[in-house]
């Protein structure tokens, strides 16, 4: 069964208001700004920066096949199996 749309309200301090001035959707920008952070949160700590103890166990082990690493093409941090070759990333062809 479908859900019905509900009303969220928040609040907001004056520097947030201000930024948001001018905007001729508020509503429409808001939703799409919540759905594009919860697309990008954290899967394992769900944005909370934290792991729980099973959760830094979980990890660990795998790590013990895995590895972050910073990428040499955007300086972002990334997963790399150890298993398996590379792939290539940003559009790029493996060698």
């Amino acid at each position: 069964m479908k859900r019905k749309s509900e009303i969220v309200t928040f609040k907001a301090d004056e520097s947030l208001l201000d930024a948001m001035e001018g905007i001729p959707n508020r509503s429409s920008f808001i939703r799409s700004a919540v759905l594009a952070a919860l697309d990008s949160t954290c899967p394992l700590c769900s944005g909370t920066g934290i792991l729980s103890p099973s959760q830094r166990g979980h990890f660990d082990s795998f790590l013990e096949d895995h590895a972050v690493e910073k990428c040499s093409d955007c300086d972002e941090i990334h997963l790399v199996c150890s298993r398996k070759p590379a792939k290539a990333g940003h559009g790029k062809k493996s060698k």
